[in-house]
């Protein structure tokens, strides 16, 4: 069982930045891929970045690609989401979620584990 916590969210100016930060309990969260999905009201849960388990591969749509940077500490069990040039449009809560292999890691279905979000919040 891996149990995940979010922080980092907040209330930003569009071109702002924040850094989201997601601690992981257990042992053998080297062995996770870990992903960053993002909901908005009435909407699906959509991709935002993903990050194999040495932290080497990366992976982000389009829509945040050279703004939104992953990474990970396995010494400390903890992934997190750089944000920059923030804009309104991504305004959303904010999950970390964790799986066991690298495939269908834009599928938010496919992760195991879940936060319970941190919401973040762009203003015009």
């Amino acid at each position: 069982q891996v149990q995940l916590v979010e922080s980092g969210g907040g209330l930003v100016q569009a071109g702002g930045s924040l850094r989201l930060s997601c601690a992981t309990s257990g042992r053998t969260f080297s062995g996770y891929v870990m992903g960053w999905f993002r909901q908005a009201p009435g909407k699906e849960r959509v991709f935002v970045a993903a990050v194999s388990g040495n932290g080497a591969g990366t992976y982000y749509p389009d829509s945040v690609k050279g703004r939104f940077s992953i990474s990970r500490d396995n010494a400390k069990n903890t992934v997190y989401l750089q944000m920059t040039s923030l804009k309104p449009e991504d305004t959303a809560v904010y999950y970390c979620a964790a799986k066991n292999a690298y495939s269908g890691i834009t599928d938010y279905k496919e992760y195991d584990y879940w936060g319970q979000g941190t919401q973040v919040t762009v203003s015009s």
